[in-house]
């Protein structure tokens, strides 16, 4: 029988992928930034895109676990499926409300984002997971990465035509603007990263972790499913290399080979993991992770309030240029405001830990 016992390693992952989550967010000074704290202008990927895929991959491994073990205890696929439901309404509200405060601006009010993702991510995963066997799911990330390749690469965009992958003359662009309007990402305003088209490839991220989850359920020794699983990332990373010829790895539009690379890398990640902490029990340096990954809903929502508090009312850049720029080079500057933030959300993550908070959105 498969072993049941609660992975370390998995709060450890999360826990990780939000620190830096929180830490390439917010920056002291984004034009002195390191690269690898930085997205990727366009094409290719830097350590920072590889953050909102992982989560998103994780969310879809504790997904199948959870629901592993909830059917266990005679929960209903319906009952399961409601609930679901009912926490990918909270979080896309929860997203909603993140990018409305503090103006709260319905006329330009973003529609989607990083909370938002989840949500419909998640409620899909959840869907498929409890109406399918890991075979048609594995069929449902195959279908789901083909159609978004071949809209994206034969679909033709007015003005500009079929295939074309820049930045303004995309099938992704095109739609969000066309849909969302004055509703998109308020950096790039004519279209969104975590926009309607790059949905259907970011569901299959989903799905693959989900898949990951059925594997770590797989009846047969902890080592097994362990190299399975490290096997398993390393043909995902190179089919993800493959695909890149045809469609560039890309974060801000999602691409087929984005997701293919990127879960390939947490497939490996995560054997690591858990074989350092679980099997060869490493706990006690990763405790600080597995705390931050125990509420990570929780510890977004109060990094985006923290930084729209201190920007909009004026403190960022003044308290930055007083007590941080004076420090270091611009680089180390910017570094060292981003790991105090973060030490702070560490602190609130701390703190819940100790009071036995979980939030569960």
């Amino acid at each position: 029988m498969a072993e049941r016992q609660r992975f370390v390693a998995l709060d450890a992952f999360r826990g990780a992928t939000m620190a830096l989550m929180v830490l390439v967010n917010n920056a002291g000074d984004g034009k002195n930034s390191y690269a690898p704290l930085e997205h990727a202008a366009w094409n290719g990927w830097t350590p920072t895109d590889v953050v909102f895929p992982s989560f998103l991959w994780i969310a879809g491994v504790a997904l199948t676990l959870a629901l592993d073990r909830r059917l266990a205890a005679g929960v209903s696929k319906a009952e399961l499926f409601m609930q679901a439901l009912k926490r990918s309404a909270i979080l896309f509200a929860l997203g909603l409300l993140v990018y409305a405060a503090p103006r709260f601006d319905l006329s330009t009010q973003r529609i989607l984002g990083v909370l938002q993702r989840i949500a419909i991510c998640y409620l899909a995963a959840a869907a498929i997971n409890l109406t399918s066997k890991w075979r048609a799911q594995i069929v449902w990330c195959v279908a789901l990465l083909g159609v978004y390749w071949a809209l994206m690469a034969f679909v033709p965009v007015p003005a500009f035509g079929a295939g074309r992958l820049d930045v303004e003359g995309n099938l992704a662009h095109y739609v969000d603007w066309n849909v969302l309007g004055a509703h998109n990402y308020r950096g790039t305003k004519t279209w969104d990263p975590e926009g309607i088209v790059s949905t259907l490839p970011a569901i299959a991220t989903a799905l693959m972790g989900a898949l990951c989850g059925r594997l770590l359920l797989w009846e047969k020794p902890l080592a097994t499913r362990l190299t399975r699983m490290f096997g398993l990332g390393v043909l995902l990373i190179i089919a993800g290399e493959i695909c890149d010829i045809w469609l560039p790895i890309n974060k801000k539009l999602w691409t087929s080979s984005f997701a293919l690379f990127m879960a390939g890398l947490d497939f490996v990640l995560l054997s690591g993991f858990i074989w350092l902490v679980d099997v060869l029990g490493v706990k006690k340096p990763v405790k600080p992770l597995v705390i931050m990954g125990l509420n990570p809903i929780a510890i977004y929502m109060a990094s985006e309030a923290l930084s729209e508090f201190l920007d909009d009312l004026g403190f960022h850049k003044p308290l930055y240029a007083a007590v941080f720029a004076p420090l270091a080079s611009p680089a180390n500057a910017s570094l060292l405001w981003a790991l105090t933030f973060t030490g702070l959300m560490f602190l609130l993550a701390w703190v819940m830990w100790r009071k036995n908070w979980v939030i569960r959105a």
